[in-house]
This record gives C-alpha cells, structure tokens and sequence, in this order.
C-alpha cells in the first residue's frame, strides 16, 4: 500500500500494490495482498484507509483487537494506523484503498461508514456491483489520467451508500456530536495529555458535559475513552513493530518505562511484555457490539 508518511519498517508495511497513474490514490486488490509474511503471523498496521468486502470462505477479521466474523458478504471498514489481521481458511475478500487526499473536495463522509456490516439482500447487491466494477475501472484504466474523477466519485459513490446503511446505538444526537468532537480531539493531542480538563476547555465544554456524552454512545467515562485511546495505541505498537517497549511509553507520554508498565497493565489487564509475548496467538471470537461512527477510530475494548 502506498505510504503517507515516510517509509515504514518491514514489519509494519501492508502489502498492497503502489497506485498507479491515474488512480488518484485508490487501489483495489485482494486480501492476500495486505499482509508482508504469509499467514499473518500477527497483525499489520495500515498504512491507508481500505474496505473488505469478504466473497468466499469463512474465518475472522481482527481489527484494532477486535474480532469481527467475516463470511461471504461481510464488509469490514478499516483507517490508516489500525492494527489489522485477518484468520481463516480459504477466507478471500476483495480489498479497496484510497490516500488521504483521494476524497477531497467530495462531500463524503468516510467515518460514517459503519466498521463491520454483514451485507444481505439489496443492499449486498448493490455494494458487490460497485465494488466489482471499480475494481474493472481501476484495473483497465490504470494509466488513464482522466480516469482518476471517474473512480473518485465511485469511491465517494460507495461509501455514501455505506454510510446510509442502518446502525445501532448512537445515543442522543447532541451528546454523540459532543462524543465525536471529543474523539477528533482526542485523537490529535492523545500523545500529550490524557486530562479531561483539557479537552474540555478545547472543547468550550464542561468535563461533567463530556463524562455525560461519553456515558450515553459508550457506557464509559470521558477519562475511559482518553485513556483507553492511549492503551490502544499501544496495543497497536506492540502487536505490529519491534519497537521497544520503553520507546513505545515514551513516545505515549510515559517518560517512565514503570508508569507506563502500570498504566498498560491497568486498562489491558497483562503487562506489555505479556502482551507482545502472545501477538501471534488468535483472538477470541466474542458478540461484536456495533459503535458509532466517528471521525477516527473508537477505543478498543479489552482482548
């Protein structure tokens, strides 16, 4: 996949193919291309936004530690910076990918499209037709400069249609607004402070205002859903890089390799050597719960 922000390590690059002239960005493939070692041994982080849309086989689509059933018809939606692995066997999907700049200026939504749907009916068929066909464009029309404004707007096309697509329990819609500017919030400054205080003031918002939303989409508390975003990230780094645990704290505000080590342990339940230790075991299949859509990624629940 094409790389937005400098050359990753081999341990991290997703597989797919450079997009090629005229694609704007936009690259279709098929599952095997994703991960660099045969197998998955254990998860990669993305490099690009991408669907799944799974056609054959039956397995389990792991995605940011969250194991999502896939069978044929199943969509999975993944961002750049997850942590993705997918088991099963003789599971095949047929993947699409775009660049951050793919999108601009259309008035799309990418983080309205539901995370993992199981496709049925109408709504399978058209998705499947859409999918097919930008595949055949993106493929005849490689080198095709002007082909680029035609497999943008199927792009656009495609994910409209996603983002119509019923789901459950977005809570009030005042409070999921306020939810999803926390989330954007806290996905830019997640690094530096982990204090509700703070986004709050971002915000023009009281922490009590923040805690209430956080409590109607998620269940948890505004600090939960901070420090659950910093956990994440963690997991990510250690399932997906050899970076060393100390670096990894640091670069997430723990200047202390213990504090981080308590932190970790507290809202993951195993220390980090633990968990790097057990990476390339396979994730329990538990009841997906379906959360709303944001502009970057939810927290995690606990593996």
């Amino acid at each position: 996949m094409m790389v937005t922000t400098g050359p990753p390590s081999p341990a991290t690059r997703t597989g797919l193919a450079e997009p090629r002239l005229g694609t704007d960005g936009i690259v279709t493939g098929v599952l095997d291309d994703l991960p660099t070692v045969p197998g998955w041994p254990r998860p990669v982080l993305l490099d690009r936004d991408l669907l799944i849309l799974v056609t054959h086989g039956h397995g389990t689509a792991e995605l940011d530690f969250r194991a999502l059933p896939c069978r044929p018809g199943t969509l999975v939606r993944g961002r750049a910076g997850q942590a993705l692995r997918c088991l099963g066997p003789q599971l095949d999907a047929t993947v699409v990918s775009w660049g951050p700049d793919a999108l601009r200026g259309l008035d799309v939504d990418p983080g309205a499209v539901p995370t993992h749907r199981q496709l049925a009916g109408e709504d399978q068929d058209a998705v499947i037709g859409e999918v097919t066909q930008l595949a055949v464009d993106a493929d005849r029309h490689a080198l095709v400069p002007a082909a680029a404004a035609l497999l943008r707007h199927q792009l656009a096309v495609l994910l409209l249609r996603l983002s119509l697509l019923p789901h459950h329990g977005d809570g009030p819609r005042a409070e999921t607004e306020t939810f999803r500017r926390l989330c954007r919030e806290v996905e830019r400054d997640y690094r530096h402070t982990r204090r509700v205080e703070d986004y709050a003031a971002r915000l023009g918002c009281s922490v009590r205002t923040l805690t209430r939303a956080c409590l109607a989409v998620t269940g948890r508390s505004a600090k939960q859903v901070i420090d659950e975003r910093v956990a994440l990230q963690a997991r990510r780094l250690l399932a997906a890089t050899d970076e060393p645990i100390a670096r990894i704290g640091r670069g997430l505000g723990f200047p202390e390799p213990t504090n981080f080590g308590r932190f970790f342990t507290r809202e993951v339940g195993v220390s980090p050597g633990v968990f790097r230790a057990a990476r390339e075991q396979p994730l329990p299949l538990r009841p997906v719960r379906q959360r709303p859509p944001t502009d970057s990624p939810t927290p995690a629940g606990r593996a």
